[in-house]
């Protein structure tokens, strides 16, 4: 009953009593309107918090001259001064109306979307000392207390002491008083601010929404920034925690936010180039649809409250700028529904919704089913009932279920209760989808088994449920674990409404067995059916979802939830679940991630099985081998789908088919396979058995080389521990994986390759001298031949492997000589880069050397090998002592030779002077059998010149590259053979001028001239060289004389 219609005038004491206790009560309260996490008081570290700051002016005594009138309070707070800042006071005044602050004024002026420091000063001490505050009726209780000259008196010295504020306000008042017919006149009674709303007026918590519009629109301007990304997680928080608390404000802060979302300029911007939008920018706007159908499965929502958030809802879920849910889910697809009979393949795969749509069908659901509210009402529903009660609300134990949603839908409802703060109705409906989920894939496993013989004849499946559990935008298994685990905590805080809150990560979280009240004779806990829930979620097969944001949060759900398997400590009772779930998720088949059986486009289970793998090994080795290797899949690699299947019954088949290979984290997927294995060498080292098994898994799954020169770089040192002795099983493996590794980037070259190389090579010696043998013969599978000299040859016969083998001396040349016929083969087969290699391995054992040799002169003939590397292979020679052969080599490398006239600066000019040094110095007759060489190799006239210069001087041995340009003509340039090398120079320059002349331009003139200069030299080295030159010069004169500035110039350095 209202206190009104009980009181025609409301008793003095009675007044008061509602005014005491209309003031907030709970400092959390407080806590959350000036802070973005709520957390107590002791834990509050920021002094930049209004809170921790208006916490500590109350404690140092700042709060002062505290009035309360009516539902009004006022007060002073005076912060103390600073280094260069005097001390300030503050009036702060106070509305409020039903234990809710209603709004806030404060003389600092801040501007933020929470109350300033002051406020909460004011607020916490009301609250902590509110028999100390001075409490006064509203101030119309004590106005009509007075009579008129009381009353004439009071307005008089309110006006003389605030008179330059009041006094045009009270003249145009009064004005209006004494007009007749005036507004003020026509309304009965006066307003006062001191005496509380009506009953009918709404009453909600004071929030300034044009502060929350600017700071969110601030913040989305700052782009993708790490910190402004942060501070809008921070106020889905918030609004989180208003939800919990019931209060209104949540929905209203979210529709403030929602529209600023929505006006970013680069939703637009992004449309108009086809760009998805940044991931930070993709998780608020998923977290922002996830609040959404939270804040509309109100299960306490008036339909007149839902009815203008789904207005608004479907209103921007229209806007062309409104973003789209990125990947393939749906929200109530048939695959998805938690029903007892096989799932069916849906005829074809959902269309794409908006971030919205998923709200706006929740805006459709109820919670008036009466068994659903019997599942909420009581912890006791369904004890008793035999096994003939209804299948379909009641598993055979008597355990209520619920049918009435989809699996993610189910589990919404389960978040939306828990987040409007109805815990134990959230446990209690948890529960029921939990053993709903249970019976469901029992009756799975029945139906398979059925079809098993038909689906592995087949060797294919398809995927019967098309969104996926972990990563979809409901993050449903995550919902439901949350709720159960949150009653097994032990620790006071129980866990936090939402995943991302800001935790102490160094304070280690303890679980306790908490039975479920509805399964009092089976033993079940809230933690194993926690445990259940997570394991059968993670191993769902279950679609890759398209987009990379898409996928990205399927690895990083999935990696939140082992997370959280993680924190429980496996006791016996979670170790038997885990051993019954593991058996079922291999038995599962197309319904589980580990069947037989999996669709080549399912969600790997690499990390999940790692973490099984580790969590079963000390209880149950072989179950946890027989997962891990049958997670060790990877079939989109390993299979590519036919064309003709893509019209095959699945038209989900066709789809995938046609986006292949779009998996954009298939690198961190390979990674996660790579470790998966790597854990499973590192367990099995000294059991040979498991070893080799894991091996042949190895081999067939993983086909990235670098994962596998990873896994055998790991394996080699797993086997090789510096305080024990090696094991030898695990060696060979090492090995094997090196040798495949090998075979697999023969002909595909990286940039890692010599690396793995000399690896391989170092890692051989490990097991012994044989390995390194079998890699010398077998060398032609594994390496390329100029590897195989320069690296395998050379590093097996160092003098640190041989010590390192610690061969007899029989041993050692037997290794040696594996390692000369290896040299041999590479010469053979690619005689251009292995030869010099070959002659420098086996320069010690002189048959050896000679087969090198004729490998040489043989490729040389065969026109094998190029001229640059007979060079090289010459000066060898001669640097070894053997210039006969190396004056061999050098003739035979002319005759794959050819310098043009136009090439001074050809990469052969120094093997080319070189070469004619050598023959100089050895005598007439090699002189004389290279000059016919030089002259059909070479053309370029600077060239020849420069070797007739160098050949007229006494042969020292090695001419120097330069010899003295006006040398006197020497004896012999006469006589053959030099006297042809002679005119083949003077020959060459005369065609190369008529050729540079054909085509010169201005600017080239001088460099002709230069070019003449040096060809007047070579002229005068014959006996009528002058002669020549002149009838040369005329010539051009004459052939050229068009060309008159050049012929001047001609006329002017030659006369």
């Amino acid at each position: 009953m209202k206190v009104e219609e009980r009181f025609s005038r409301v008793p003095e004491p009675v007044q008061k009593r509602i005014v005491f206790w209309s003031f907030p009560r709970s400092e959390r309260e407080i806590c959350m309107y000036s802070s973005l996490g709520c957390h107590p008081p002791e834990g509050e570290r920021d002094s930049r918090v209004p809170f921790n700051r208006g916490l500590h002016l109350l404690q140092s005594g700042a709060v002062d001259r505290v009035l309360q009138v009516g539902f009004h309070l006022s007060g002073t707070v005076t912060e103390p001064a600073g280094p260069s800042e005097p001390e300030l006071s503050f009036l702060v005044s106070i509305s409020f109306d039903r234990c809710k602050i209603t709004s806030v004024s404060c003389a600092c002026d801040n501007r933020d979307i929470f109350y300033c420091a002051h406020v909460v000063a004011l607020s916490l001490y009301r609250i902590r000392n509110a028999r100390q505050v001075e409490l006064r009726l509203p101030i119309s209780e004590t106005l009509s207390q007075m009579n008129r000259d009381q009353l004439q008196k009071f307005v008089q010295y309110l006006i003389s002491a605030h008179h330059t504020e009041v006094l045009p306000t009270a003249q145009r008042l009064a004005d209006e008083i004494l007009l007749l017919g005036s507004e003020i006149n026509r309304v009965h009674g006066a307003p006062d601010p001191t005496a509380g709303a009506g009953i009918e007026d709404a009453n909600c918590w004071h929030l300034d929404e044009e502060q929350i519009q600017e700071q969110v629109r601030q913040l989305l301007s700052s782009g993708g920034y790490y910190g402004a990304s942060k501070q809008l997680q921070s106020m889905f928080n918030k609004v989180r925690e208003m939800l919990r608390m019931r209060d209104s404000n949540g929905a209203r802060m979210l529709i403030l936010m929602t529209e600023q979302f929505l006006e970013d300029p680069r939703l637009a911007l992004w449309r108009q180039q086809g760009a998805g939008m940044t991931d930070k920018c993709r998780q608020l706007w998923d977290e922002l649809g996830a609040l959404w159908v939270c804040v509309v499965l109100n299960p306490h929502c008036k339909p007149e409250e839902r009815a203008p958030w789904l207005a608004l809802l479907k209103k921007w879920n229209k806007l062309d700028v409104c973003p789209l849910e990125e990947g393939n889910y749906s929200f109530d697809v048939p695959g998805a529904t938690v029903a007892l009979q096989l799932p069916s393949v849906p005829s074809a795969a959902g269309t794409h919704q908006t971030v919205f749509g998923r709200a706006i069908k929740a805006g459709e659901l109820r919670w008036g089913d009466c068994h659903l509210q019997k599942i909420l009402g009581s912890d006791c529903y369904g004890l008793g009932m035999k096994t003939g009660g209804d299948k379909l609300c009641f598993d055979p134990q008597g355990r209520p279920l619920w049918l009435g949603d989809p699996f993610p839908t189910a589990c919404a409802r389960v978040d939306a209760l828990r987040s409007h703060g109805y815990p134990r109705e959230a446990l209690r409906l948890a529960t029921a989808v939990g053993n709903t989920m249970r019976l469901q894939r029992r009756h799975q496993l029945e139906s398979y088994k059925q079809q098993k013989k038909e689906i592995l004849h087949k060797g294919s499946t398809s995927i019967t449920n098309l969104e996926g559990w972990v990563g979809h935008p409901l993050d449903p298994i995550g919902c439901l674990c949350r709720t159960l685990l949150e009653p097994c905590r032990t620790d006071q805080e129980g866990m936090s409404l939402y995943p991302d809150a800001a935790v102490d990560g160094k304070k280690k979280v303890l679980y306790q067995h908490v039975p479920v009240p509805s399964s009092p004779g089976s033993g079940e806990s809230y933690l194993a059916l926690a445990l259940e829930v997570a394991l059968a979620g993670l191993g769902q097969q279950r679609a890759m979802p398209e987009g990379l944001y898409a996928q990205d949060k399927v690895v990083r759900s999935e990696e939140q939830l082992i997370a959280l398997l993680d924190e429980m400590e496996p006791d016996e009772r979670l170790v038997q679940v885990l051993r019954k779930q593991a058996a079922l998720l291999l038995e599962g088949g197309p319904f589980s991630g580990f069947g037989e059986v999996v669709f080549r486009e399912s969600v790997p289970m690499h990390t999940f099985a790692r973490y099984l793998f580790s969590a079963l090994l000390p209880h149950d080795a072989d179950l946890a081998y027989r997962l891990a290797l049958r997670a060790m899949r990877l079939p989109v690699l390993e299979t590519v789908m036919p064309t003709g299947d893509i019209l095959h019954q699945n038209p989900l088949d066709s789809m995938m088919a046609n986006r292949f290979p779009r998996w954009f984290i298939l690198g961190h997927l390979e990674t996660r396979q790579c470790e998966l294995a790597s854990a499973m060498l590192t367990a099995a080292k000294g059991d040979p058995k498991w070893l080799h098994t894991v091996l042949g898994s190895i081999q067939q799954n993983i086909h990235s080389p670098a994962l596998l020169f990873k896994l055998a770089q790991d394996a080699c040192k797993t086997a090789t521990p510096a305080s024990a002795s090696p094991d030898t099983t695990l060696l060979n493996i090492s090995l094997e994986l090196g040798l495949q590794v090998m075979r697999m980037t023969l002909n595909t070259m990286t940039w890692r390759r010599r690396e793995m190389v000399r690896w391989l090579v170092s890692c051989a010696p490990e097991i012994g001298v044989q390995a390194l043998m079998n890699i010398m013969q077998n060398w032609y599978s594994l390496f390329t031949p100029i590897e195989a000299t320069t690296i395998v040859a050379v590093t097996g016969t160092t003098p640190a492997t041989l010590l390192r083998l610690n061969l007899a001396f029989g041993q050692q040349d037997e290794l040696c000589a594996r390692a000369r016929a290896v040299a041999l083969q590479c010469a053979m087969k690619d005689p251009q880069n292995c030869s010099l290699p070959a002659l420098t391995l086996c320069e010690k054992d002189h048959a050896a050397f000679e087969a090198a040799y004729q490998i040489v002169l043989d490729s040389a003939a065969a026109a094998g090998m190029g001229h640059s590397h007979l060079f090289t292979v010459a000066r060898y020679m001669e640097h070894r002592g053997l210039p006969l052969r190396a004056y061999k080599l050098a003739t035979l490398a002319f005759s794959h030779l050819s310098i043009a006239f136009n090439q001074d600066t050809h990469p052969a000019v120094n093997d080319v002077l070189w070469a004619c040094s050598l023959s100089h110095s050895l005598g007439k007759n090699q002189l004389s059998a290279i000059v016919p060489l030089i002259i059909q190799s070479v053309q370029c006239a600077p060239m020849l010149s420069d070797i007739l210069h160098r050949w007229s001087l006494p042969p020292p041995g090695l001419a120097p590259l330069s010899g003295r340009r006006h040398a006197p003509k020497a004896p012999g340039l006469d006589k053959a053979p030099l006297c042809q090398l002679l005119e083949a120079a003077i020959a060459a320059y005369v065609s190369t001028t008529h050729s540079r002349l054909t085509h010169i331009s201005p600017r080239h003139y001088s460099e002709l001239i230069e070019f003449l200069c040096k060809a007047r030299e070579t002229f005068l080295l014959a006996p009528d060289g002058h002669l020549q030159f002149s009838q040369f010069l005329d010539n051009l004169k004459q052939t050229y004389k068009g060309k008159k500035k050049l012929m001047l110039l001609v006329r002017e350095r030659f006369g």
